[in-house]
C-alpha cells in the first residue's frame, strides 16, 4: 500500500506540472513562459542539489556533469512552458506524452536494436492518436505553435531518458542538468523577455522545487520497486489526471477530438505491456 500510494503521488506531481504552467499562463498577473520556466529550473535545481547532497553529502558532482543532458532537459523546460501559452491542460500533456513514446521508440531503431513487429504496431497506434489529436479539420484543433513547442518538448525529454538509461546515479545527474539548464533558461530569459507576477511566481515555485524537484527524487526511490511494466502503467494516467485537473480547476473540458487520441495514444501503450 505504502509503495502504491508513494507510485500515485508521483503520477500526481508528473500531472501537476502541467497544470502549475498552464494556471500561472492563464492568469491575469503577466506571467510569461521564459520567466516561468527560469524560476522552475532555478527552484528545482536547490531543491534536487539538496537532496542529492543530503543523501550523499560525498558527492562527485564533477563526475555527473552531462552537457547533453543539460541541453536536452532544458529543451524540455522550455518548450514546456512556451506550449501552454496556447494548449489546453490535457492536449498538452497528451502531445508530451505520445512525443516520448515515439521519440524513444525512434531512439532505440537508431541506436540498432531489434524491433519487434509488435513494437512496431505499439508506435503506429499512438502515432496515429496524435495525429488525430492535430489534424488540422474540424472542431477543436489544438494550436500549431503550441503543439510544435510541445513536440519540441517531447523530443527534449525522450532525448534526455535515453542519454539517461542505466545511469548509476539518476537523481544526481538531474540535480546537475538542472543547475546547467539554468543559465540556458537565463539566455531564453533574456532572448525574450517578459514578466512574472505574484501568483505565477509561487505557482513556478512550487513546479520547480515540489512537482518537479520532489517529485523526482520519489520517482527514483520507487522505481527500482517497480516492475517496468508498473512503471508503464502508472505513467499512462498521467494525461488523464491533467486533463481532469483542466477540467475541475480551469474549467477546461476535454471534446471528442482528445477522447479518440487519448484512447489511441494510451492504449497503444497498454497493448506493450501485455504479454505474448
Amino acid at each position: 500500500m505504502r509503495l502504491f500510494l508513494l507510485t500515485a503521488l508521483v503520477m500526481l506531481a508528473f500531472a501537476g506540472n502541467s497544470l502549475l504552467n498552464r494556471a500561472a499562463l492563464a492568469g491575469d498577473d503577466g506571467t510569461g513562459p521564459a520567466a516561468f520556466a527560469l524560476l522552475r529550473l532555478v527552484s528545482g535545481a536547490i531543491v534536487l542539489l539538496g537532496i542529492t547532497a543530503l543523501r550523499r553529502p560525498a558527492t562527485d558532482w564533477t563526475g555527473l556533469v552531462r552537457p547533453w543532458g543539460a541541453l536536452t532537459l532544458a529543451l524540455y523546460v522550455q518548450g514546456f512552458s512556451f506550449a501552454y501559452v496556447s494548449l489546453a491542460t490535457g492536449v498538452g500533456a497528451l502531445i508530451l506524452f505520445g512525443g516520448v513514446q515515439i521519440t524513444m521508440f525512434l531512439g532505440a531503431v537508431v541506436q540498432g536494436e531489434r524491433i519487434e513487429p509488435r513494437r512496431w504496431l505499439v508506435a503506429g497506434v499512438a502515432f496515429a492518436g496524435l495525429v488525430v489529436l492535430l489534424w488540422p479539420a474540424g472542431a477543436a484543433v489544438p494550436d500549431g505553435a503550441g503543439a510544435v513547442l510541445m513536440a519540441a518538448a517531447a523530443l527534449g525529454w525522450g532525448l534526455y531518458s535515453l542519454l539517461g538509461r542505466g545511469a548509476r546515479d539518476p537523481l544526481g545527474k538531474t540535480a546537475v542538468n538542472f543547475a546547467l539548464a539554468v543559465p540556458l533558461g537565463a539566455v531564453c530569459y533574456w532572448w525574450v523577455p517578459d514578466g512574472i507576477g505574484t501568483r505565477g511566481a509561487v505557482l513556478a515555485v512550487v513546479s520547480g522545487g515540489l512537482t518537479s524537484g520532489v517529485g523526482y527524487a520519489l520517482w527514483y526511490t520507487v522505481l527500482p520497486r517497480l516492475a517496468s511494466s508498473a512503471a508503464a502503467v502508472a505513467q499512462l494516467t498521467v494525461p488523464l489526471i491533467a486533463a481532469a485537473g483542466g477540467l475541475l480547476l480551469l474549467g477546461e473540458v476535454p471534446g471528442l477530438r482528445f477522447a479518440l487520441a487519448a484512447v489511441l495514444v494510451l492504449g497503444g501503450v497498454a497493448l506493450s505491456l501485455i504479454r505474448r
